[in-house]
Formats: structure tokens, sequence, C-alpha cells
């Protein structure tokens, strides 16, 4: 069965203009959540707090359930439903300020017990401290921003095989990002949410800066690639009321894993086509005969996973449905980015922009002197007869020559 026919020409890149101009409405749309929200939906990992799941044998309602805890003083709690309407199972969430988390999903248990009696099971209680939420929420955010990163080095030295300026570049990288937290966070003293923001926003305009500098097009094209597919993600996944936890974190990563791998299956044939050198061929059309020639391979690879993530969220339940939403829609972007974000930030700077850096050469080395070319044999003589010029005892016979004796001269 063959999908894409092998000499299948679609005009990718004279679309780019309108598709980026697409990514950049997503972009926008994608931060108005965070900035109205001040940033991601935390869950109780990172936010603490107590997280319980009770499933409810007769059906009720969020309303019914926040009735039964105002006893113990956790009515304004927030009741989620959990799965399917007939299954009335759901989630409480208690996040507020200096709560006393020992004991509290006993309490709770109890008050439940008044209003309900045996009709109801807790089937998970997560309880995360103010102290650990934060730490965790740190941790994650920094685990996001140094994979975007050190995935620049690694395109750095493997598609331009600038290994010592990608080491150089790293070096710079954890150095401004160390030294920005200590002046933000330490000097400064600001909240460790601008902090984080500030770092993160501060190192990815170094790194795309040095990109320039260093002349590191493919690398400025895998940054903006993947800072593009996680900004979508992350935004597109608040705007759907979805909290963002550990799973979650698990999900923007592996996201980073994939579209870096598409975008390499790129890069790859793009690289190859320009080393192939055909006279007349734009670097614009080399682009797209690239992305055409990998066509087949992106639609058979992500639609395959997308057809297993759909079907995970679909029917995988509710515990594993946030992070098949994640992934879901972060294989979805970062296969259109692969073909609409990476490729185009190529023909940004095509001959490399910023700064070309070069090493001092040696002096090439003088040709070695040719030997004098052997004359052309010429027609080979006829032997000669004796003359009375000639020694007795030599003569020439096809141009060599040779002594006879006199006895053999006197025959002839």
């Amino acid at each position: 069965m063959q999908l894409i026919r092998p000499d299948i020409n679609i005009d990718f890149m004279g679309k780019r203009n309108l598709l980026m101009l697409l990514s950049a409405a997503l972009l926008v749309l994608s931060l108005i959540p965070l900035l109205i929200n001040g940033g991601p939906n935390y869950g109780i990992d990172f936010s603490g707090g107590i997280l319980v799941q009770v499933k409810f044998q007769k059906p009720t309602d969020a309303g019914a359930v926040k009735a039964a805890l105002k006893p113990i003083g956790m009515d304004d709690s927030l009741v989620q439903r959990f799965g399917k309407v007939e299954d009335s199972e759901f989630l409480i969430r208690a996040q507020k300020p200096g709560l006393e988390l020992a004991g509290l999903d006993q309490k709770l248990s109890q008050a439940l017990n008044a209003s309900y009696g045996d009709g109801f099971e807790v089937r998970r209680v997560e309880t995360v401290g103010p102290k650990v939420g934060k730490d965790l929420r740190e941790q994650a955010l920094m685990a996001i921003f140094f994979a975007l990163l050190l995935m620049a080095v690694y395109i750095s030295g493997r598609f331009e095989a600038k290994w010592i300026l990608s080491a150089v570049m790293a070096g710079v990288l954890v150095a401004t990002a160390l030294l920005t937290h200590w002046i933000l966070a330490t000097v400064l003293g600001l909240p460790d949410t601008l902090v984080m923001i500030a770092q993160i926003v501060i190192a990815l305009g170094v790194t795309l800066a040095a990109c320039w500098v260093l002349r590191l097009r493919y690398a400025m094209g895998a940054v903006v690639s993947l800072s593009h597919d996680v900004m979508i993600t992350v935004g597109i996944y608040t705007l759907c009321g979805r909290e963002f936890n550990l799973s979650s974190v698990a999900a923007i990563l592996t996201v980073i894993g994939y579209s870096l791998n598409d975008t390499i299956i790129v890069y790859d044939r793009i690289r190859e086509n320009l080393r192939k050198g055909a006279r007349g061929v734009s670097f614009e059309q080399v682009i797209n005969e690239s992305v055409n020639q990998t066509l087949s391979r992106t639609i058979l690879t992500s639609g395959t996973t997308l057809l297993v993530l759909v079907c995970l969220f679909l029917l995988g339940g509710g515990v594993i449905e946030d992070f098949a939403l994640a992934l879901l829609l972060g294989v979805a972007v970062g296969t259109y980015s692969s073909v609409y974000v990476a490729s185009p930030m190529l023909l940004l700077m095509p001959q490399g922009g910023g700064v070309k850096l070069s090493l001092p050469q040696a002096a090439p080395a003088k040709p070695a002197a040719k030997p004098a070319p052997k004359p052309a044999p010429g027609p080979e003589p006829e032997e000669m007869n004796d003359d009375p010029h000639r020694p007795a005892n030599i003569r020439r016979v096809r141009g060599r020559t040779a002594k006879v004796s006199r006895s053999k001269r006197k025959k002839h």
C-alpha cells in the first residue's frame, strides 16, 4: 500500500509565511490563559495540599459532597467529577494556605461517613506539603528548560560539526542561568515564580543570540521549534482546564524528544540534498524537496502515534487521561512545527548569519615538480651497414650497439 507518491511535490515553503502567522496566533492564544492564571494550573504535586479520590455507591453531585465536608471546614475545597457520570466518582482537592495536613484524610473520611454512611470508597489519597510542592515545581520547570537548551547543543554538534562551539555555548548557558537566578533571587529578592520565568526568558534569548553569532542555523531552528511546541502545548493544556502535575512534565519531556526526532529526520534529508549540490537549485527548493521526500515517513509515524494516543485518551480512564491529552497535543504540534517552523527558520539565514569565526589555516604546500615528459619514441632504425668511419667491431642494430667479431663481419 502506497499512501504518498514518490514524485509528490507540494509547495510547503511557498505557504510558510501564512503558516508562521498561524503559529504566532497559536502562541498568543496559548499565552492568554497563562497570563490570566499567573502560570499553569498547578496540581497537588506542585502547589501542595491534599487530593482524595472517592467513589460513591449512589448517584450524587459536587454540591452534596461539599455540604458533607462543611463540618470540618473543607466546604470550599474543589470537588470535580472524575470519569463518567454513572460512575459517581469525584476528586476532592484542598489547597488552602496553612492547611494542616496531618490526619486530614481521616477527618475527611469521618465527615463523608456521617453523610453517606458506608456508601463510599476512598480510592486514592495524595498529600504534598507546600515546601515539597515548591521544590518539585522548580525542578520540573528547570528540567524542561535545560532539556530545550541541551537539545540545541546536540543539534549544533550533530549537524554542523561544531562540537567545541557547542560545548562553549553550553557553558555560557549554564553560567547565564545560574547568574540570572542569583541576581534575581538573592540580590533583587523577587518572588520564585517571577525569578523562574525571567530566568527562562533571558536564557532563551541568550541561546538564540549565540546561535546567530556562531552561525548555528540548525540549532536556532531546533530551539525555536521546541520552544514553540512546549508553549503551545502547555497553553492549550491550561486552556482546557487540566492540571499541570508530574505526569504533565513527563508528557512535555516526551514531546520534546519526539519533536526533536522528527526535526532531525527533516534536517538530515536537507543536509543530504545540499551535499548533492545540484546546480540552479535554490536553498528554498532544497528544503521543499526534502520535506516532500520525508512526508511519507512523517505521516505514517505521526499517524500511528496519534492513533494510539487517541485510544488512550478515550479509553484509558481518568488516571491517564491528562497525560494522554498532553501527549496528543504535543505530538500534533511537534509534527506541524517540523515542517512549518524548524524548516523555514533555516531560510532566515540560509548562508549562516552573524559573525563568521575562522581559524588560521596553514599555507598550502607547493605542488611537487612534475617529472620531465619522456620523448615520444621515434621509428626504430633499421640495421645499419658498416661505414668507413665506424669502428670495425661495433655496429647498430635497431637502436642498440653491439660488438661484432671481425670473422662475422667478413662473412657479411
